[in-house]
């Protein structure tokens, strides 16, 4: 066979020399689960050799669990170890459009988890049950502090590091990278989940529930469902080494 017909089997991706990455799911409120992932990614850390350290929290910090408010002022703060980067998720989305006056917002927002965000930052189950939306609304945001509301509003949707591509929910497959746009980078489900292309990196991404995680070549799912199972999952990255840090 000829010299050119032989295939070469694709490079593992990497990161570059130097740089450590740990990449953390959906965290929906589970305060003591982020508090555990962090003092377990502090100590695997410190297990290695020195590096420039990057802890990504991979968006959708708010709803479903008992203390949203108590994980936005977590992630608020620096990391003593690492550079921390948050990225926004499809409910910081709906959380803030909703507060903007979005009725439309509003009713998906406590359908799917803001009703237990609001009450984490005091906001009454009567309020919650009772007020028309445009007093509920005044109501949250007399009690939710106005820099979370601009933190959040402020937080990129991906961040590009090495050979991959950290993001909420995914991309659109067959789309450059100039051009996918943040609602496939806050929603998307279809055709990514299922899609086998080689991306222009690999996307780790949360939003999508598994009991497991998806480690595949183009994507690494890593949304364990931890609000309901206990199991908040981070990524680690070095080189072409990945390892998983889990709770529970």
């Amino acid at each position: 066979m000829p010299f050119g017909f032989f295939s070469r089997k694709p490079a593992a991706p990497s990161l570059p020399a130097g740089l450590r990455a740990y990449a953390v799911g959906d965290v929906h409120g589970r305060l003591d689960l982020l508090t555990e992932m962090l003092t377990r990614i502090r100590e695997d850390n410190a297990a290695r050799p020195p590096a420039d350290t990057r802890v990504v929290l991979l968006g959708d910090l708010i709803d479903r669990g008992p203390d949203s408010a108590g994980v936005v002022d977590l992630a608020m703060r620096p990391l003593d170890f690492a550079s921390l980067t948050v990225l926004q998720g499809n409910h910081e989305a709906m959380m803030l459009q909703a507060l903007a006056g979005d009725h439309e917002a509003l009713t998906g927002w406590l359908r799917f988890g803001g009703s237990e965000s609001l009450r984490s930052w005091g906001v009454s189950l009567e309020a919650i049950e009772r007020y028309e939306y445009s007093r509920l609304i005044a109501a949250c945001r007399a009690v939710i502090p106005p820099p979370q509301l601009r933190w959040m509003a402020t937080r990129p949707r991906a961040l590009h590091l090495g050979d991959y591509y950290f993001v909420h929910a995914g991309i659109r497959p067959g789309v450059a990278l100039h051009r996918q746009s943040d609602q496939d980078r806050l929603w998307i489900r279809e055709p990514f989940l299922h899609s086998t292309a080689r991306h222009f990196a690999v996307i780790v991404h949360g939003h999508s529930v598994t009991p497991d995680v998806e480690l595949l070549p183009n994507r690494i799912g890593i949304d364990t469902g931890a609000y309901a199972s206990g199991t908040l999952t981070a990524l680690g990255l070095e080189g072409e080494e990945q390892w998983i840090l889990q709770t529970g």
